[in-house]
């Protein structure tokens, strides 16, 4: 697992997906960790969380601000203050 990895991203967010194997994310500034399973990213767009399996890094352009992920994805998250927004509104609605 990698923890911290920084990078400079161009203006713009955008996530590409190509038949639940290729996920293409732009406008990232740090990939904060990975492992085969999740992949914690944060975006000009807010944090993401990108669940799968079998997941790995294709191609990083620090540069850029690209993520290329492969594997079989399972889902897509935007998070809020770095934690998922459904346990948020969970907590919300059990005050």
């Amino acid at each position: 697992m990698l923890e911290g990895c920084t990078m400079t991203p161009s203006e713009g967010h955008d996530v590409s997906i190509r038949g639940r194997k290729n996920i293409e994310v732009t406008g990232v500034s740090s990939v904060e960790s990975f492992d085969v399973n999740q992949f914690s990213l944060i975006t000009s767009g807010g944090p993401l969380a990108i669940r799968g399996t079998n997941l790995h890094m294709k191609h990083l352009d620090l540069e850029e601000g690209v993520v290329v992920i492969e594997g079989t994805l399972s889902s897509l998250d935007y998070t809020v203050d770095g934690k998922n927004s459904k346990k948020s509104l969970a907590k919300r609605l059990l005050r």
